[in-house]
């Protein structure tokens, strides 16, 4: 499962071929959460308040991108990297 990419200690990846919907997962530290594209939102899973607000402002600014590389991993083609949040 590539990471597409990180920021303040949260790593996003997304996995090849993986189910509907389109998503990607978010783990920081020993949490991990599952989130929708579009719209946005948790599919499944917990992700500490401060760290989801992080990964929620990412992935609004990020949503064309995401759907991009969802897919590009369903045709399991290269995922490209997403810029961090700054």
């Amino acid at each position: 499962m590539p990471i597409i990419s990180e920021f303040f200690g949260i790593a996003i990846l997304m996995y090849f071929d993986d189910h509907a919907p389109p998503h990607f997962h978010a783990r920081y530290g020993e949490h991990e959460a599952l989130l929708t594209i579009n719209p946005l939102g948790i599919l499944k899973g917990y992700l500490p308040k401060r760290a989801l607000g992080l990964v929620m402002e990412w992935a609004l600014l990020h949503q064309k991108e995401l759907m991009l590389d969802w897919v590009h991993a369903q045709q399991l083609q290269k995922l490209d990297r997403i810029a961090p949040l700054d």
